[in-house]
């Protein structure tokens, strides 16, 4: 570890030496471009008219320009506003000129945010959907249950606080999903920092490109990515601390707070915890004791009993110093963080499986660097550099004496130790993140990107003192990723543009395999390495006024995760030998966004085409005992076609009433058992097994604003979701009367949210589950039924972007 720590101080000193010796010429033209309503325009084109000078907006709405000394004309355009020309004189010296737009009738360019959340990257030819998180910030949702709202997605937990949680989407769920901070890859960041775990008041906003990803992202998502973004303006000081508490004794916190001085210098903490009992009702099967040592499980019989090992609490805070807009870096910022969790577990991968001492715990630190310059050494070149080191520590503990059913009764084990397998496990993961973005604007329509990313895990396990060292933990694991990207991107006018692209995959992996016939013993250091390409291409066209298509395709790759490779050494079994999935996917999309009058009104539908090979696929089985487990396996050919539909209509800033519904049929094309064999398949043609199909969501706002006062706004939201039937298990397999299913689902929840004083002062209450139903999902893990929470949130000093109120909207120009 001392080591590795040298390397990565090594490291940073070098890279920020580097930076700050990146001097640049002072732009002879610079300026901010903003709309009446004073938010930044980002992305608008910039150029002197009759030359070849010109340049686009950056995401704060900032422009660069290098000319010679003359007369000009600036013009400036964007997608959805009226174009502006002015007279400029440039004389060699810098010279600094704000321009301001006006809106037109239609705003393509922007993400227009309803009170629902939900809005539209619209000027990127990918298909995109941004998630505004304002209107969201006063309730108590995690940012996996905002984006629950997003046609096509859905959000599968197994359980309550801190359960697993994975994103379905568009067919594709889990680690299909690529998720990012900012633009930066979270894979092995550890358990606090996972989607169900961060506050929403965390974004600023949530922006999910469906099927094909930007090059920028550099990732090697097949079904998606999720970008979590992040209020990085320039602030003087503020505060924003909220509280929550409710039903199974849940408590959620969370604090940001910080600085930009006049001179450019900034600080930040961030923090936030989460605990919970987790202590709800759930209606199962109970194993009985009986005095002789038997017991007997009678499976037609049902009783509701209280969770009582589910106990979970998170903790993380990030602090940031740094400098912005400075003329060689436009951000400089050095960062740390720590975080630690404690996760008691009550199930197995299957809820007849019941434990009642046995848990995990962990901690994780991670410095971190991010550098930006907007022309980079010269005019048009922009540079992003990320790099982190995490040391994350996990501990798996199962040393128990006795084994326990769903009554809370334990039974002497005569002598084993144990629930599911012996152990104290302590994992230690070296993880390792770069990316590095260039991207360069030649002339007015011409945009070249090249991004690279870099991932290094290993992880080696040690058994505590008392416990005997597992043969298997001799061996390190070890996973290396490099991520390859080139685009180009042409925009000839506002009415259309397009991006060609093409990746580089390369991953390295090295891990423990046994050679024995019982699998458990006789291991030896297997190492494999793959390669492959990837290209597609993307386009978008605004055919009517207010209406767009978009078209994508991509010819994917998606490189197996840790704990696909590695298993998470508890309940979860890696499989070292997985090959990378490959998949072809298409995306077609329309979408129609008008305004008249004083109703707005937006309707969007999507297809979706994936056939996917080497399908990697999350199974359970029996194994050592009788004892459940998941693993990982290749799976041949898969088939996804589908469609969602989205629509929304907003009145005067006081109602927004909307939904989605989304259907999917992803089918095993898989004709024969193992490649190169003649034994058919069974479950050719079946849909994969535990996977929801066809699924919706609605939601309706209403807004009193200057409620007993001027600058206060109450507000009452419903929101439900529905959810098909789906099979447990292949649809081939097994007697028909045997079958097992997911339920039908249709869940409804209640809140109410009173802002003071332009939303300083904020108090909300929530019901979720209104009805008590009976949710279910990941092999039919039971949920939490009718739950109350309530929550206090205040705001003070500059609020930046998120701080500005009056409309009902919240408006993200790209």
């Amino acid at each position: 570890m001392i080591h590795a720590k040298t390397r990565w101080a090594i490291c940073l000193l070098t890279l920020s030496t580097l930076v700050v010796s990146a001097q640049e010429k002072i732009p002879a033209l610079s300026g901010k471009i903003i709309s009446k309503e004073k938010e930044e325009v980002a992305f608008a084109t910039v150029y002197l008219k009759g030359t070849t000078y010109g340049c686009s907006s950056d995401q704060q709405g900032m422009y660069y320009l290098h000319a010679p000394a003359g007369k000009y004309t600036l013009a400036v355009s964007a997608v959805g506003y009226e174009a502006v020309e002015k007279p400029v004189t440039l004389t060699g010296e810098r010279l600094k000129m704000n321009i301001v737009l006006t809106a037109s009738e239609i705003r393509m360019d922007e993400v227009v945010v309803t009170a629902s959340g939900v809005g539209r990257v619209n000027r990127s030819p990918f298909n995109a959907v941004a998630i505004g998180t304002k209107e969201l910030q006063n309730s108590t949702k995690s940012l996996s249950e905002a984006l629950a709202k997003t046609p096509g997605m859905k959000l599968r937990e197994s359980g309550g606080v801190g359960s697993d949680m994975s994103l379905l989407m568009d067919g594709f769920s889990g680690k299909h999903i690529k998720i990012f901070i900012d633009g930066v890859p979270q894979e092995g960041v550890g358990d606090s920092f996972g989607l169900n775990n961060i506050p929403v008041n965390f974004a600023e906003r949530i922006e999910v490109y469906k099927g094909v990803v930007p090059v920028g992202l550099g990732s090697d998502a097949l079904g998606g990515a999720i970008n979590i973004v992040t209020d990085k303006s320039r602030r003087g000081w503020y505060l924003d601390a909220s509280y929550s508490y409710g039903s199974f004794n849940t408590h959620k916190s969370y604090v940001n707070f910080g600085q930009t001085f006049d001179c450019g210098l900034m600080y930040e903490i961030n923090a936030f915890q989460n605990y919970s009992d987790n202590s709800y009702k759930v209606d199962t099967p109970v194993e009985e004791f009986f005095p002789d040592g038997t017991s007997v499980i009678d499976t037609d019989k049902s009783y509701r009993v209280r969770r009582f090992n589910d106990t979970y609490h998170n903790e993380a805070v990030t602090g940031k110093i740094g400098v912005v807009d400075r003329k060689w870096a436009d951000r400089l910022v050095y960062a740390f963080t720590y975080s630690h969790m404690y996760k008691e577990i009550q199930t197995g991968v299957v809820q007849k499986v019941v434990f009642g001492q046995k848990h995990r715990k962990g901690y994780s630190l991670m410095p971190s660097l991010e550098y930006s310059k907007h022309n980079f050494l010269t005019q048009g070149l922009d540079l992003t550099i990320t790099a982190n080191y995490n040391d994350n520590i996990a501990q798996h503990i199962d040393t128990a004496a006795y084994r326990y059913n769903w009554f809370g009764e334990k039974r002497y084990l005569n002598g084993t130790l144990g629930e599911q397998s012996y152990q104290n496990t302590r994992s230690e993961n070296d993880n390792w993140n770069a990316t590095i973005t260039a991207r360069y604007r030649l002339g007015r329509g011409h945009t070249f990107t090249l991004s690279h990313v870099f991932n290094a895990i290993t992880r080696a396990n040690s058994q505590a003192a008392g416990v005997a060292q597992r043969e298997v933990d001799a061996f390190d694991k070890t996973t290396r990723k490099n991520i390859t990207g080139l685009s180009y991107q042409l925009m000839p006018s506002e009415k259309w543009n397009l991006s060609v692209f093409g990746k580089y995959y390369n991953q390295y992996n090295a891990g423990p395999v046994s050679t024995s016939e019982n699998g458990t013993t006789d291991y030896v250091l297997l190492e494999n390495n793959a390669s492959t390409l990837g290209f597609g291409a993307a386009g978008t066209y605004f055919f009517l006024r207010g209406a767009q298509a978009k078209l994508s395709y991509e010819r994917a790759c998606r490189l197996p995760t840790t704990e696909e490779l590695f298993g998470d050494e508890d309940l979860e079994l890696g499989t070292i030998g997985l090959k990378p999935e490959r998949s072809d996917n298409v995306n077609l999309s329309l979408s129609y966004d008008r305004t008249f009058g004083l109703h707005g009104l937006y309707a969007e539908a999507g297809l979706v085409y994936r056939n996917t090979a080497d399908y990697i696929q999350r199974r359970i089985g029996t194994y050592s005992g009788n004892k459940s487990y998941a693993s990982y396996s290749n799976h041949g050919k898969v088939e996804t076609k589908g469609y969602n539909l989205s629509l929304r209509y907003s009145y005067r800033g006081w109602l927004s009433v909307g939904g989605s519904f989304t259907q999917m049929d992803v089918r095993d094309r898989t004709k024969t058992l193992n490649e190169g064999s003649v034994q058919t398949n069974l479950t050719y043609g079946d849909r994969i097994p535990n996977q929801p199909y066809l699924f919706a969501n609605s939601d309706v706002t209403f807004y009193w604003r200057n409620l007993f006062g001027r600058g206060n706004t109450l507000s009452v939201a419903y929101d439900n979701f529905w959810q098909h039937d789906f099979p447990l298990y292949s649809e081939s397999l097994g007697a028909k009367e045997s079958k097992q299913v997911v339920p039908a689902q249709f869940a409804h929840s209640l809140s109410l949210t009173y802002s003071l004083k332009q939303g300083r002062y904020n108090f909300s209450l929530e019901c979720r589950n209104l009805t008590d139903e009976k949710l279910y999902d990941n092999f039919s893990l039971q949920k939490a039924g009718r739950a109350f929470y309530g929550k206090v949130r205040v705001r003070f000093g500059d609020e930046g972007k998120n701080g500005r109120h009056g409309r009902g909207e919240d408006r993200h120009r790209r």
